[in-house]
Formats: structure tokens, C-alpha cells, sequence
């Protein structure tokens, strides 16, 4: 029996073991890998783009001839009775080409404009995936730091479940009072449902980065849990006018912008084409049969063989106002597009000044709060063996153990506060990303 048991506990670890084995562990650069591939708005983005390879296709074509083929057949009833026939059976067959020689430079305009869209398509699909870098260096950052919450507050509810257990054997002594282990028990109580808060709020970054990598919802995420140096906390930063003149220069938004200021002043040529002549070339060949002519299909198509060539010249005199208004229309089109280009520029100015901002100011507090800690925990061992000798109280305890609890989630959250920046920044410079 006993051997029994034993292999069942044997396989057991083992099949616990492989599971372990068998569980993925995600980086930050195998979440981003996995949602440049998956998320679905690179995908529409990278369907829009497709949409405009069309859409330019379509405009080159339209600077060669159109052809196309015409039959009908008609039948015609003459109920008279002094009609030679009562029914007759028509047929007609044509072949029609068309071809604009001149439309003021709408056609080439249209192709320029096209092919803008096109590179601006192309741009949009990396600002979504820039987008989605962003929101997953922000996940995944917060995981960590939820993470490390975790792991900090399992530790405080194991030391304060020591306090405690040592308290109850120092008040069976004689050496506390029941008030004393009241209040190092509630604390263990605040202690436990700060672990519980934690937990949750490790969950919820859990849920909102399976999200962002478009999971099912059974499918697990476990992350991968980096070791950080302070050399990486610390990382230099370039100056803030150089961080910013680099993101102007890459980034996809202020290409965008910058391609539709050139397409509003397309648009602007376009609509004073509107005041030039257009000139078309149209040629038609057909013919015809008839029934009741006692001639056969061959004799009536050759007979009534007809071609025609025709020059068509349209000159616009008068469009009740519509080619002014079109032109006027698109230079306010052109005005709008400086503005925007301009509050691209501020809202990205806004963005890397914050980023910057946090960057640098979580940086000063990690050193601070580094200092902190160490002197929060030796204030804490101190009064902790004091207390248990008898010559501290329960309050001075527990106000030095909070102090230390307060400095090392300040630790925490500035030392993810400064790597989660520092990767943003990169990101926007179009730097390589990663822990």
C-alpha cells in the first residue's frame, strides 16, 4: 500500500512538473511579436491598405481607352391583317471605344493623390502598430509591477503572521497585553486584504493584456518575469529637444499629416482643371439584320456595316458656380491641413514632455526611494527587536513597519514608472524595445 501511494505521489510531481514545463512564459517582446501578427486593428489596417493598392490601379487606368460591346434583339408584332408579316425579328451589334485626350490634368492628379493615400496607408498601418506597442509596454509594465505587489505583500503577511504567532506566546507570558495582539492582529487582517487587492489588481492587468494579444478566453497568460539591474532604471536620456526632433522626423502621425497638406493642394489643381476643356475621342462600329427581308444574316450584316469616328471638344462656359466653389472648397481643405499638421506636432510635444517628464522624475525617485528602504528596513529590524524585548510598543511597531511597506511601493512603482517611460520613448523614436 505504502509503495502504492508512493508512485502515485511520484507521478503526480512529474505530471506537475511537465505542466510547468509545458506553460508559455511571455516576454514583452514575444507579446509584441504576437500582436503585430494578431491584433485586429493591424489587420484593418493592413486591409485599408490593400483597398488603396486598388483604388491606385483603378486610376492608372483610367488614362487608356474604354471599349465595349453592344447586342440587341427586339421582336415587333403588327396585329394588322393587311401587315405582309405579322411578326418581325430585329437585331443590332455594335462595338463602341472611348478615349479623354485632355481633361486639364484631372486623371494624373487623381493617380498623384492615390498614390499619396497609398503611402499614407502604408503609415497608417505602423501607427497602429505603434499603437498597439504602446498599449502593450503599458500592460505589460503594470503586470510586472502587480506582480511584484504580489510577491511583496505574500512576504508581509508571512512576517506579520510570525508577529502574531509570537505575539500569542509573549501574551500567554505575561510579556504583552491583549490589546497589544489585538492590534498587531489587525494588522495582520489589513495585511491579508492587501494581498487580496493585489492579487485582483494582478488579474485585471492579466485580463487587459490577454485582450491586446486577442486570446481566447480560456487560454492562459503567465509573464515573465525579468531581472531588472538599476542600470536599466537608470538608463540615460537624450535630451528632451533631441528626443522630440527625432519623433518628428519618424513618426507615422506627422507623415500623415504632412501627406494630406500635399493632397489638398492636388485637390486645389484639380478643381481649377474644372475651368479647362476636356477632349474625348469616340469610335463606333456596328450593324444589323432584320427579318422579312428576304436577304440572309451575312448580306444584312455587311450591308448595314456602318463606322463612325467622332472628336469631342466641351468647353465649360457656365457651371453655376461650381468650379469656384470647388476651388475655394479645397483651399479651405488646405488651411485645415497646415492646422492639423500643426496640432500633430503639439500633441506629440505633449505626449514626449510627459513621458520625458515621468521618465526623469521616476528615475530621481527610485534613487531616493532605494535610500529609503534600506534605511525603513533597519529602522524596522531595530524597533522590531526592541519591541519583542520589551522596550517598544505596539504602536512604534507597526508605524515603523508601515514606513516600510509605504517605501518599498514607492520602490516599486518608480522603478516601473521609469522603465515603462523609457520604453515609450523609444517607441516613439522608433528605438528597439525590450527588458
Amino acid at each position: 500500500m505504502k509503495r502504492l501511494l508512493l508512485m502515485i505521489m511520484l507521478m503526480l510531481t512529474v505530471f506537475v512538473v511537465q505542466s510547468q514545463e509545458n506553460v508559455r512564459r511571455w516576454t514583452l517582446q514575444d507579446c509584441l511579436n504576437y500582436a503585430l501578427e494578431h491584433n485586429i486593428q493591424v489587420k484593418k489596417s493592413k486591409v485599408s491598405q490593400l483597398s488603396g493598392t486598388e483604388d491606385l490601379a483603378q486610376a492608372k487606368a483610367q488614362l487608356f481607352p474604354s471599349l465595349s460591346a453592344g447586342v440587341s434583339q427586339s421582336v415587333v408584332n403588327y396585329p394588322s391583317d393587311a401587315a405582309m408579316t405579322n411578326n418581325s425579328y430585329n437585331g443590332s451589334y455594335s462595338l463602341s471605344a472611348s478615349w479623354t485626350l485632355f481633361d486639364g490634368g484631372r486623371r494624373t492628379t487623381t493617380i498623384l493623390q492615390n498614390q499619396m493615400r497609398q503611402d499614407m496607408n502604408q503609415f497608417a498601418v505602423e501607427q497602429s502598430e505603434s499603437d498597439i506597442r504602446v498599449a502593450l509596454v503599458q500592460a505589460y509594465m503594470q503586470t510586472l509591477y502587480a506582480m511584484e505587489s504580489v510577491r511583496t505583500n505574500e512576504n508581509t503577511v508571512e512576517v506579520t503572521k510570525t508577529q502574531y504567532d509570537r505575539s500569542s506566546e509573549l501574551l500567554r507570558a505575561g510579556s504583552i497585553s491583549r490589546v497589544d495582539l489585538a492590534q498587531i492582529e489587525s494588522q495582520y487582517s489589513s495585511d491579508k486584504y492587501r494581498l487580496v487587492a493585489a492579487q485582483t489588481s494582478l488579474d485585471n492587468y492579466l485580463l487587459q493584456l490577454k485582450q491586446l494579444l486577442e486570446l481566447d478566453i480560456t487560454e492562459h497568460v503567465e509573464i515573465a518575469a525579468p531581472e531588472l539591474t538599476t542600470e536599466q532604471i537608470m538608463t540615460p536620456l537624450s535630451d528632451k529637444q533631441t528626443i522630440y526632433q527625432t519623433v518628428l522626423a519618424v513618426r507615422p502621425e506627422m507623415k500623415i499629416s504632412q501627406l494630406n497638406m500635399d493632397l489638398a493642394e492636388l485637390d486645389i489643381k484639380k478643381a481649377k482643371a474644372g475651368y479647362l476643356p476636356t477632349l474625348s475621342l469616340n469610335a463606333d462600329i456596328g450593324t444589323g439584320n432584320a427579318s422579312g427581308s428576304g436577304l440572309s444574316f451575312g448580306t444584312q450584316a455587311w450591308d448595314r456595316l456602318n463606322e463612325s469616328l467622332r472628336l469631342s471638344l466641351n468647353i465649360p462656359i457656365f457651371s453655376n458656380r461650381n468650379n469656384k466653389t470647388a476651388v475655394n472648397k479645397a483651399r479651405l481643405a488646405s488651411i485645415t491641413g497646415e492646422l492639423d499638421l500643426l496640432n500633430t506636432q503639439k500633441q506629440l510635444l505633449r505626449t514626449i514632455e510627459g513621458f520625458y517628464l515621468d521618465a526623469t522624475s521616476s528615475q530621481n525617485q527610485y534613487l531616493a526611494a532605494v535610500e529609503q528602504v534600506k534605511y525603513s528596513e533597519g529602522t524596522y529590524q531595530l524597533i522590531e527587536e526592541q519591541f519583542f524585548l520589551g522596550m517598544k510598543n505596539t504602536l512604534e511597531l507597526l508605524t515603523a513597519k508601515n514606513n516600510l511597506l509605504n517605501a518599498r511601493q514607492e520602490l516599486l512603482q518608480s522603478k516601473y514608472m521609469a522603465l515603462m517611460n523609457i520604453q515609450l520613448l523609444n517607441i516613439y523614436q522608433n528605438m528597439p524595445v525590450g527588458i
